[in-house]
């Protein structure tokens, strides 16, 4: 048998009717399936339930299985066309309790000569047979039902002496009925008093304080009820064989107003929608795939919007020749593998994409009052964009002031819970953790003269005047791989021309304010614009290769100078062994005071322990983050452990370093109390004239061109974070700003060169990584469905507090000393890998090495030929190559400037090589907030800048 794939269809249509229309996006509809119990008693049961996707109760366990995107035969959609055809459709229907609606059913289906009047009682018994769910077992206590007998004490024998009710006409006619308490699946009708039938008002009367009970909800109630939206109403669908009926019956019911029918459900729901299916087992209808057709059409909400609004049965069949247009028959072959079903779901997403344009030139013919034209025409408004000029002299920098300060007081009242709380934990050991990686590397760069205790005041001090002052306080001010590579290259040239290198810091931090005033000034922030993904990912790609180079440069210069023979040791040799002890190494060398001049080496196992202690954080860090994404323990657990895996690497590694005394490995070089790395070369205070007042005034002019390195550097990594953490996907609220963002960090990072701290920019995972932590998760979401966001706690104390708990992390100068230095190169292998993953430029690198048909099943794969795609891969190859031979000379300083040239590249020479459609496949930002994490995906998937 063919199938069919139905997936929902969500296209906005103008409601010009006056019924009230809710819950149009997600519905609740629960199919309910005739079966005999184990007690030989029928009753119905819950097989299937749908909020978006279907789930389906699993048979031999009795526990929901997986949601999953309903697969319907088409034949099941053509005999349930036919049936609402024929059957009795009843819309607006009046009644407020199920007895009084299962009343209505049954005499619209007598008059439609759908059954007779003889089955009246049979049926509606059969309507009011007990309901049971999956979760019941579970709660013995107290039944959720009404047992059957029960309801069949509900219908009794009366005469019509005292009581109001018409008797039903086959009694007044006196043509038998059967008792409503004679088994369901008995024999013939047995002959009773010509005068029987059900009194209804009885019925409601006595059922409706039964049914509206009201009782605690149990946990997996609770926990079903935060998926479905709270203005949801349910659609209940009852299907199943009967013996005493001759021919199928259906009934298709929308009622006036949605009522609890509580003993239906399985959750307190309002019900608006009820489909009944009932006929003689005989036929060729399969009841239960029917029951699956409708459910899922219920659960479409281009469907559900129709049964809204439908005014009689021909426009619910309208409705159901439109589901059938957007579905897909699959002919009845095998299937070797689900790689062969990619196709289907692009053929979907094609037809979809028609038909919603189709939808789209409809609504634009029809007439529209001038509100709406104008809200067509102008759908954003021009003070909506951040980067948006304004034509005046600082017109950004006060619009940004304007906007975000007059909600300073919210920002401190929005800190106020729990969560906020929980992410400054977080937060204080992702900020600690790259500060005292990127500290310890610096201090080998700088050879001491910036360390780990410059960078743990810079980011402090500066963290606290940003999180004061700052538009944008998601974003987590830190230190970052491109700095670093600065600082490297910088420090050499001023060791090679003989100038003092923190002196020329202070020059270079003097211009960068006055570059970062210029270019606020003339609201320059646009300008991040034309840094497209060409260029991003060429950055963050050389930055990822650097930190992996950088790693293992550094363990094979600690195999050089550890080599596995044991050198003979001469006296100075041993004396330097001796000086060790400063180190804080192995062989009892465990001293607190600062690494002298001299320097450990030719010591046995070094190298070899170096080695483990630089694969085992790795592996550690990497593993962890793996195991975030894994189905180990609840994902609150897991995700606990995941982001604490750095510190929890870092930790154990130091322990097995620790524990292993007779070996030495060099420590991180990390002071006592509050002091300079090095507190013999420099001091807190820097001379802008030199230590010994003879710095060349030249240089005090020629610091510019470093400077507009290094504002370049601060100017892309910012602006992107800024552009990343404020996507339309985040639903944030108190907006950004991007010129005073951009002035503070600068202006305070130019001055803290005067005390020799470092610069800092707005690091792109950690600040993805603060907004995440602060993001609150609507949970109204349909199980499969993806996540989507409830609000973001907008504030700026987290970030407050985690700038003044770095800066009291400086007391922890002994634990710090604690680290060898292979543990921080583990972490900079791990930050290089993990940064990675989300650059399309390494993936499409991969491609070269695959057949075209293990391609994945991307859009710059699919709608770009792979000779074509393989040659702007090459493209990005070559300026990544360019750029690290620039590092690789003296010009080094420069690759700033090499790296913004790719601009003009992207620019004015590939759009005449490739096509407009092929650059917007291969140049597209197509990365989406990740919200949830899946199976290989974190926020690394998310960015292409780097660490």
């Amino acid at each position: 048998m063919a199938l069919c794939l139905c997936l929902s269809v969500c296209l906005y249509v103008p409601l010009h009717v006056s019924v009230c229309v809710r819950a149009l996006g997600q519905v609740f509809v629960e199919l309910n399936e005739l079966i005999m119990d184990k007690n030989q008693e029928m009753q119905w049961k819950e097989t299937a339930r749908w909020i978006k996707f279907e789930e389906d109760v699993e048979e031999e366990t009795e526990r929901w299985g997986k949601p999953h995107v309903a697969s319907l035969s088409f034949r099941s959609l053509l005999e349930l066309r036919k049936t609402i055809a024929q059957g009795a459709v009843l819309l607006d229907l009046d009644q407020k309790t199920l007895p009084g609606i299962a009343h209505q059913v049954v005499e619209q289906m007598i008059i439609s000569d759908q059954i007779k009047a003889a089955d009246r009682a049979n049926v509606l018994r059969a309507l009011l047979l007990k309901h049971s769910h999956p979760s019941d077992e579970k709660e013995p206590i107290f039944p959720r039902n009404i047992s059957a007998a029960s309801l069949g004490s509900l219908l009794v024998h009366h005469h019509s002496g005292n009581h109001t009710a018409v008797p039903p006409p086959a009694s007044r006619a006196g043509a038998p009925e059967p008792s409503v308490t004679e088994p369901l699946m008995g024999g013939g009708p047995r002959h009773s008093d010509p005068d029987t039938w059900v009194d209804i008002e009885k019925l409601e009367k006595e059922a409706t304080p039964t049914l509206g009970m009201h009782r605690s909800k149990s946990k997996h109630e609770l926990k079903l009820l935060e998926k479905i939206p709270e203005n949801a109403e349910a659609t209940v669908v009852l299907v199943g064989s009967v013996d005493f009926l001759e021919q199928p019956t259906m009934a298709f019911v929308r009622l006036l107003e949605a009522v609890q029918l509580e003993s239906v459900l399985e959750v307190p729901v309002p019900v608006r929608f009820l489909f009944v299916l009932l006929g003689p087992s005989s036929t060729n209808m399969d009841y239960h795939q029917i029951g699956r057709s409708i459910s899922t059409l219920m659960s479409d909400k281009h469907f559900h919007e129709a049964a809204y609004l439908a005014d009689d049965r021909q426009d619910l069949l309208s409705a159901i020749n439109a589901f059938l247009d957007c579905s897909i028959v699959l002919p009845p072959s095998e299937l070797s593998g689900e790689e062969l079903l990619r196709s289907v779901a692009r053929f979907q997403r094609e037809m979809l994409r028609k038909r919603e344009e189709q939808e789209g030139k409809l609504l634009t013919k029809e007439p529209q009052s001038p509100e709406e034209k104008e809200s067509l025409l102008t759908p954003f408004k021009p003070g909506d964009d951040p980067l948006q000029r304004t034509g005046r002299l600082f017109g950004g920098l006060i619009r940004d002031a304007r906007r975000r300060y007059p909600l300073y007081l919210s920002d401190i009242r929005d800190a106020l819970n729990a969560q906020c709380m929980a992410a400054v934990i977080f937060i204080y050991f992702a900020a600690l953790s790259p500060a005292i990686t990127f500290g310890g590397l610096l201090g080998e760069k700088t050879e001491g003269l910036i360390g780990v205790s410059e960078l743990i005041v810079a980011t402090s001090l500066q963290g606290v005047v940003f999180y004061l002052l700052g538009a944008q306080p998601l974003l987590v001010v830190g230190f970052s791989g491109p700095l670093l590579v600065f600082e490297e290259a910088f420090y050499s040239f001023c060791t090679s021309n003989e100038m003092e290198y923190l002196t020329g810091r202070v020059w270079i931090g003097f211009w960068l304010v006055l570059i970062a005033l210029i270019i606020v000034a003339f609201e320059g922030s646009f300008l991040v614009r034309f840094v497209s993904r060409f260029t991003q990912e060429i950055f963050a790609f050389l930055i990822s290769l650097i930190f992996i180079y950088e790693t293992f440069s550094k363990l094979v210069k600690i195999f050089q100078e550890h080599p596995l023979q044991r050198c003979s040791l001469d006296n100075s040799t041993a004396e330097n062994g001796t000086v060790g002890p400063v180190w804080g190494g192995g062989m009892g060398l465990n001293s607190t005071e600062p690494p002298p001049t001299a320097k450990v080496t030719g010591e046995p196992n070094t190298a070899l322990l170096s080695l483990v202690l630089m694969s085992g954080t790795f592996f550690i860090a990497f593993y962890l983050r793996k195991f975030k994404n894994s189905a180990f323990f609840p994902g609150r657990i897991r995700r606990i452990i995941g982001d604490f895996g750095v510190p929890i690497a870092i930790l154990i590694m130091v322990l097995v370093d620790y524990s292993i005394r007779d070996t030495y490995t060099q420590k991180l070089s990390v002071p006592s109390g509050f002091s300079v790395t090095s507190p013999k070369k420099r001091d807190w205070f820097i001379n802008p004239m030199g230590s010994q007042g003879q710095f060349p005034i030249w240089m005090m002019v020629a610091s510019i061109l470093p400077a507009i390195l290094v504002f370049i550097l601060i100017f892309m990594e910012t602006q992107i974070t800024t552009l990343i953490i404020c996507k339309k996907e985040r639903m944030l609220v108190k907006g950004s700003g991007f010129h005073l963002d951009l002035l503070i960090i600068v202006a305070a990072g130019g001055l803290s060169a005067l005390f020799g701290l470092p610069w800092l920019a707005a690091t792109t995972v950690r600040s993805v990584t603060h907004t995440n932590a602060l993001t609150v998760m609507s949970k109204a979401v349909a199980p499969g469905d993806k996540p989507r966001i409830q609000e973001v706690k907008e504030q700026r104390v987290t970030g407050l507090l985690v700038a003044i708990f770095v800066g009291m992390s400086i007391v922890i100068g002994d634990l710090l000393r604690k680290i060898p230095l292979a543990v921080l190169f583990g972490i900079f292998l791990y930050m290089g890998v993990m940064s990675l993953n989300g650059i399309q430029l390494y993936d499409r690198i991969l491609l070269l090495l695959m057949p075209p048909k293990y391609h994945p099943d991307e859009s710059f794969v699919r709608k770009v030929r792979t000779l074509r795609m393989h040659l702007f891969t090459a493209v990005q190859v070559v300026c990544l190559a360019v750029l690290w031979a620039v590092m690789s000379t003296v010009a080094s300083l420069a690759f700033p400037f090499v790296l913004i040239l790719t601009v003009p590249v992207k620019m004015f020479l590939l759009p005449r090589i490739f096509s407009a459609r092929e650059m917007q496949c291969l140049d597209a930002d197509e990365a989406e907030p990740t919200f949830d994490e899946k199976e290989g995906q974190d926020e690394y998937n998310e960015m292409p800048m780097p660490v």
